[in-house]
C-alpha cells in the first residue's frame, strides 16, 4: 500500500467517526427536544448558538480555519433544530436575493425559508406565526438605511433578536460567456448604484433595468437572451448562470447589516446591542437632553437616525442602537432617564452582536 493510500486511509477512519459522534450528538439534541416540548421552551437560542461557535472557535489550535469551523457548526446546529422542530423563516424573496443569503448564513441549510414580496410581508408572517422569525435588510455601508424596515417597527410588536452583518459582493451573471454580447443588464437598484463606476468603465452604453430585486434580475437573465445580471454567486447557481465577473462592486467594503426579528427576547450574552425607538417634544435643546443620559453612563451609542413619524407635520421618530443589553444596570437606567423627556419610547431588543461574514 503506498503512502497515500494510507493517508486516505486514515481520512476514512476519521470520516466514520466524526460521522458516528454527529449522530451520537443528534440523539441527545432529540432529547432536548423533547425535554423543550415538555417545558414549553423555545426551540432556537441564538444565544446559545453563538457560545457554541465562540467556544469551538476559541478552543479551535489549527490549521482548519475557524470561518470554516464556523460555517460547519453553522450548518450542524440548523440540523440540530431541525431535528427538534422545523424552523420557519421568513425573508424577502424570491430565493436568492442577499437577505435569503443572510437568512442563510445565520439559519443555515436546514431551516424552511419562506420568501416574500416585500418587507411589510416578512413582518406580517412573522405577526401570524407563519413563520417563528423573518430577516429584513437595515443598512448598507453605501447606500445607507433601509427606511421602509425602520418604518414598520413604528407599529409593529415584534423584537429584534439578532443581527446579521455579511460583506456584498456583486458579480456580472449570464446566459453568455461572452461580455461583449450583453446588450442588456437587469438588478435592483441599489445593486445598480453600488456598481455604477464598474458599469460606465466596462459596459458603457449598455442599457440597465431595475428589478424589484437581484435574484428576480437573475431569473430574467436566465430567460433572456443577451441580457445580464448584478446578482450573487447563490443566484448564479440556482439559475444556472455563468459569472462573467466577479465582485464588481465600487467599493470593496460594501456591507450590508439584517435584522432577525421574532416575537421573542433574548437574554443577556455580555456582547450585545439595543436598539429603541422614541419621539421627543418639539421644543430647543430636546434632543440634547435626551441624549444626555447615555453620554454620563459612558454608554457607546453606535446609530442614530430619525424618520419622519407620518402621524403629525414635522414630528420625527429617532431609532438609536447602543453597546449593551437592556438588562445591564446602566443600560435601564439611562433608557428609564431618556423616558422622562420622550412622548414616545418603545424597545426594539436586546440582541448578540453581529460581525461581519
Amino acid at each position: 500500500m503506498s503512502e497515500l493510500d494510507k493517508l486516505r486511509k486514515q481520512i476514512d477512519a476519521i470520516d466514520d467517526n466524526i460521522l458516528e459522534l454527529l449522530n451520537r450528538r443528534s440523539e441527545i439534541v432529540i432529547e432536548v427536544g423533547t425535554i423543550k416540548r415538555a417545558e414549553k421552551s423555545r426551540f432556537y437560542k441564538p444565544d446559545r448558538e453563538r457560545q457554541i461557535l465562540e467556544r469551538l472557535t476559541d478552543r479551535n489550535r489549527g490549521p482548519f480555519p475557524n470561518d470554516a469551523l464556523k460555517a460547519i457548526y453553522r450548518e450542524i446546529l440548523s440540523a440540530s433544530v431541525s431535528l427538534e422542530e422545523p424552523l420557519k423563516v421568513s425573508c424577502l424573496g424570491p430565493l436568492a436575493t442577499y437577505t435569503h443569503l443572510a437568512a442563510l448564513r445565520h439559519f443555515g441549510s436546514s431551516a424552511a425559508f419562506l420568501p416574500v414580496d416585500g418587507i411589510k410581508k416578512v413582518f406580517e408572517n412573522v405577526e401570524t406565526g407563519k413563520a417563528e422569525y423573518g430577516v429584513v435588510p437595515i443598512e448598507n455601508s453605501n447606500e445607507g438605511v433601509v427606511s421602509h424596515t425602520l418604518d414598520m417597527f413604528v407599529d409593529s410588536e415584534l423584537q429584534v433578536v439578532a443581527e446579521i452583518i455579511i460583506e456584498i459582493s456583486h458579480n456580472l451573471l449570464s446566459k453568455q460567456t461572452d461580455r461583449s454580447k450583453i446588450r442588456k443588464i437587469y438588478s435592483h437598484p441599489q445593486g445598480l448604484a453600488q456598481c455604477r463606476g464598474w458599469l460606465e468603465t466596462n459596459m458603457p452604453g449598455i442599457p440597465v433595468a431595475e428589478s424589484t430585486s437581484t435574484a428576480k434580475a437573475a431569473e430574467l437573465a436566465a430567460k433572456e437572451p443577451h441580457t445580464a445580471a448584478i446578482a450573487s454567486e447563490i443566484a448564479a447557481r440556482m439559475y444556472d448562470l455563468s459569472i462573467l465577473e466577479r465582485n464588481i462592486q465600487d467599493n470593496r467594503r460594501n456591507i450590508t447589516r439584517f435584522l432577525v426579528i421574532s416575537k421573542e427576547f433574548p437574554h443577556r450574552t455580555g456582547n450585545d446591542k439595543t436598539s429603541i425607538m422614541f419621539s421627543i417634544k418639539h421644543k430647543p435643546g430636546s434632543l440634547y437632553d435626551v441624549l444626555m443620559p447615555f453620554k454620563r453612563a459612558k454608554i457607546n451609542l453606535t446609530k442614530i437616525e430619525s424618520r419622519p413619524s407620518k402621524r403629525k407635520a414635522w414630528e420625527y421618530i429617532f431609532f438609536v442602537d447602543m453597546e449593551g443589553h437592556i438588562e445591564d444596570k446602566k443600560i435601564r437606567t439611562a433608557i428609564d432617564a431618556l423616558s422622562e423627556n420622550c412622548l414616545y419610547l418603545k424597545i426594539l431588543g436586546s440582541y448578540p452582536q453581529g460581525k461581519v461574514s
